[in-house]
Formats: structure tokens, sequence, C-alpha cells
């Protein structure tokens, strides 16, 4: 999603709202419930934990940058939307793929269209994939850059 957003997309807010995804299975987890993925991994849940992550995540974000003395552009409104909500909504449907606790239409519907949708191993070649795309065009990109003189815009 960085690969094609480019400074639209703030990776950083996309972390933080994959980090805040999974809060509610990590307290479920320590609880010892039998459902790890509740409310926050339903199309609703992800709205509200992407409101959270997008409000909170470009300030937190530009902070850590500053403080860990990365260069970088500032984080824009948009950029903390996009990262916010393409990680929660990413979130929802990969996990729904896998776990067979998740609701991604609740409190409409308790089923899951997206379980075993493809294989776990297919899923996790097409994340290892994309991970490797947005490595190849961030190397081009900072290749261009650099050969242009212009700044950087990690995010």
């Amino acid at each position: 999603m960085k690969a094609i957003g480019g400074r639209h997309f703030s990776f950083m807010v996309f972390g933080g709202a994959q980090v805040l995804m999974d809060l509610e299975p990590l307290v479920r987890i320590y609880a010892g419930t039998a459902i790890l993925h509740g409310p926050t991994h339903s199309v609703p849940g992800a709205l509200l934990v992407g409101a959270v992550a997008a409000l909170t995540g470009k300030p937190v974000s530009e902070f850590v940058l500053r403080r860990s003395g990365i260069r970088h552009q500032p984080i824009s409104w948009l950029a903390s939307c996009m990262g916010a909500f393409l990680g929660t909504f990413s979130h929802v449907v990969l996990d729904a793929i896998m776990h067979d606790d998740t609701q991604p239409w609740w409190p409409l519907s308790s089923a899951n269209p997206f379980l075993g949708l493809v294989s776990l191993r297919t899923l996790h070649l097409a994340c290892l994939a994309g991970v490797a795309f947005w490595l190849v065009v961030d190397t081009w990109r900072g290749f261009r850059k650099r050969r242009n003189g212009t700044a950087d815009d990690h995010q």
C-alpha cells in the first residue's frame, strides 16, 4: 500500500493501526476466552479503531520520527487516515480468512464469508509478495530521489 500510495499513505500509522487491532485478541488471550477476535474485527470495529489510529497516529508518528532523528516529510491527515483505515480494514479481511472466530459483518451477521477463501500458505505468500513489491518500489523511488536530489518521504 505504501508503494502505491507514496506520501499519501503513512506506513507508521498503518503499523500502529495493526497493533491497536490486536489489543482485543491480546486481552482475550490473557482472559482465557474461547473467542479471540470479537467486535474490533468487524466493519464497525475497523471504523472505530481506524478513527482512533488516524487521530492519534499522525502526532505520535511524527513525535517518534522527530525523537529518532529520522528525516521525513510531515505526515498529512490524508496519509494518516489512509494508513489507519487501510490498516484496520485489511486486518479484518486477513484475519477473517484465517480465523474462524472472526465475524466481519457483525452485528448484522455472524457469518464469515472470507474464512478459507485461500489457503494459509497462499495468504502468507501473498503477504510476502506484497512486501517484496514494496521493497522494490521503495528502493526504486529512493534511487530516483537521490539521483534527482530530492528529500526523503519516509513515513
